[in-house]
């Protein structure tokens, strides 16, 4: 019986994104199994709680038949160890992104010697794209269409109780 190569997605994901979405895609493609860990993060202050995150998260993931969605609290390898993974996908935008993420990786790869880190990036129409632009968009009643799924842009709609 040959090993499954299980990846670890994990993200706050508030909300979910046309980039995200591309990260998970490009992932679902690779690995025989993508897990979107969805964490609860207490320095941040989510719109969506993490229930509502998943949900999202689940609908629009629906058409890959590799990906599953999961919610975690704790350290990052904790959970992959658990959900039996041996891969962290990390989705990098940017150079500024590189750093912090490289010092995560080299900080995982310490506690979990046997998961790797990898790291995508998105199409280049989503370099600059972000949950809280989309957030702060959401907030001054900016078009999010072209940057988050159909549901996604009427549930933050409904959320900030402003008209569709």
């Amino acid at each position: 019986m040959t090993k499954k190569n299980i990846a670890i997605y994990p993200g706050t994901f508030d909300p979910v994104t046309n980039g995200h979405l591309d990260i998970i895609e490009r992932a679902s493609v690779l690995f025989d199994v993508v897990i979107v860990g969805v964490a609860f993060n207490i320095n941040k202050s989510p719109l969506f709680t993490k229930e509502e995150r998943r949900d999202l998260i689940k609908k629009v993931t629906k058409k890959y038949k590799n990906v599953r969605v999961e919610m975690f609290n704790g350290l990052l390898v904790d959970f992959a160890k658990k959900q039996k993974a041996n891969v962290i996908i990390r989705g990098l935008r940017a150079i500024s992104d590189f750093e912090y993420e490289f010092q995560m990786s080299l900080t995982n790869r310490k506690l979990a010697p046997g998961i790797t880190t990898m790291f995508l990036m998105p199409n280049e129409k989503y370099t600059y794209l972000n949950s809280s632009l989309v957030r702060e968009l959401s907030k001054l009643k900016g078009d999010i269409s072209s940057f988050v799924p159909p549901v996604v842009e009427k549930t933050i709609k409904l959320k900030l109780n402003q008209k569709l």
